[in-house]
């Protein structure tokens, strides 16, 4: 009996899983949208708001970052790929300790800025140094560093802090900067997170499904074929237009306005019959402005 029950547990885990469907987690554009991985559900809402954690090393391709975890929150479910957005890093534990030694000074304050669109977002700083220093050396470095990744932070997008943050430029903008105040052995980011992001740049979460997708492929492509619409312009600029046409003063263009026409095109495709229904124009005005308009003398 315990056997027949083991084996319906069995069969209904493997029916868990013939419902679930493959999704391709996708980077951000600040990464060129690369592809990190695959992550199986039974239903796209469940995926909505997963936090998925990779390495920056898989991002860039830099062997030098296998020790930065780079945190994507899914956004949005378009057919079978999950569109994330920046949430955060962090660093590895083990990698984290090396940088601490014996009779050495740690520092590792956090602040909370704003980016240029409004992002706010809390980084975290570790430096060490290499000998004890007093507590009055730290506040002064601490008030330092501070002021550096505010600026910093208020003249860049969010893209440009992140790439400053994982890549190491702003940690050797405060290496260099805090050198003034006491030299800094070591010197990282190792944490941020995203704390609020501004309501122009919010995006609802969404699903589409893969024919959803399509049409909206299809709806993109049609527009970009679609021809820009005729600029339509006011009766003053029409009839400054129509007096370009050699012999053709005020008079005579109000009286081609009245007339119905409205574009040079529109005079051109007329016929010398067609002009002669305008009120107030003769036979000879007619031949002339006809040849004109076609170039003949």
């Amino acid at each position: 009996m315990a056997r027949r029950k083991s084996r319906l547990a069995s069969r209904r885990v493997k029916d868990k899983w013939k419902s679930k469907s493959w999704y391709t987690i996708v980077a951000p554009d600040m990464f060129q949208g690369a592809k990190v991985g695959e992550t199986p559900s039974a239903d796209p809402e469940l995926l909505l708001g997963r936090i998925s954690e990779i390495s920056l090393q898989e991002l860039a391709g830099d062997f030098s970052k296998v020790h930065v975890k780079v945190k994507l929150r899914v956004n949005a479910i378009r057919g079978g790929e999950c569109r994330t957005q920046f949430y955060g890093h962090d660093m590895t534990s083990d990698f984290v300790r090396r940088l601490t030694r014996r009779r050495r000074s740690k520092i590792d304050p956090a602040f909370d800025v704003s980016t240029k669109e409004g992002y706010k977002i809390r980084i975290k700083v570790l430096s060490v140094t290499n000998k004890r220093i007093n507590t009055s050396i730290k506040r002064s470095l601490r008030n330092k560093q501070m002021e550096i990744i505010t600026e910093t932070a208020s003249k860049s997008t969010l893209s440009q802090l992140v790439q400053k943050m994982l890549f190491g430029s702003l940690a050797s903008q405060i290496k260099k900067d805090c050198k003034e105040i006491y030299p800094l052995r070591t010197v990282e980011i190792c944490k941020s997170k995203i704390l609020s992001i501004p309501e122009s740049e919010m995006v609802e979460d969404l699903i589409l499904t893969e024919e959803e997708v399509k049409e909206e492929v299809t709806v993109v492509e049609e527009e970009e074929t679609m021809p820009e619409p005729e600029k339509v312009l006011s009766k003053p600029d029409i009839l400054q237009e129509f007096q370009t046409i050699d012999g053709v003063g005020p008079t005579m263009a109000e009286k081609l306005y009245g007339g119905g026409y409205r574009t040079l095109e529109q005079l051109k495709n007329a016929t010398e019959e067609d002009l002669l229904k305008v009120e107030g124009v003769g036979p000879a005005f007619t031949k002339k402005i006809h040849n004109a308009l076609h170039g003949k003398d």
